[in-house]
């Protein structure tokens, strides 16, 4: 198959392997993150945050540059039973999750920095804060769910 071998075992390509690895390797940042804000480390869930986000664009810029470059995702998904219609419809549902994510991330991530005082401490953008960060949160979750299914799918059966 086109490109580099991934190291999971499957027929995913190394960087499909990073990136999926990446994902599921952010969900304890985010728990730990959601643990400092609430027992007020505001510096920690701040860097952690921005941690967050760098490695979100650190896998987006990996995974375009494997598919774009190196291989063919496609033709390493074409052997599942599930393709072409179930490997297709669990990308589109991760690409929901994923786009809504970064989008998400990104604003609460701006906001903080401008409403926000350095050092962090709560103040009256705490509220919308909290609620977007929520939901930003709930997202990046279900963005690893969805990789994870579309990534068995498509290269794991």
């Amino acid at each position: 198959m086109p490109g580099f071998d991934g190291f999971l075992g499957s027929r995913a390509s190394i960087g499909m392997d990073v990136v999926i690895v990446g994902l599921l390797l952010l969900l304890p940042v985010l728990l730990i993150s959601i643990i400092a804000v609430r027992s007020g480390r505001y510096r920690l869930h701040k860097a952690l945050q921005i941690f967050i986000m760098t490695a979100l664009l650190a896998a987006i810029l990996i995974f375009e540059i494997d598919i774009r470059f190196f291989s063919d995702w496609r033709i390493r998904a074409a052997p599942s039973p599930y393709w072409p219609i179930g490997v297709g419809t669990s990308l589109a549902v991760h690409l929901v999750f994923a786009v809504s994510t970064l989008v998400l991330l990104l604003w609460v991530l701006v906001e903080a920095f401008w409403k926000f005082p350095k050092p962090p401490v709560p103040g009256s953008h705490s509220k919308r804060h909290r609620r977007m960060a929520r939901l930003a949160a709930a997202d990046l979750v279900l963005t690893a769910v969805t990789g994870g299914f579309f990534y068995w799918l498509a290269f794991a059966v």
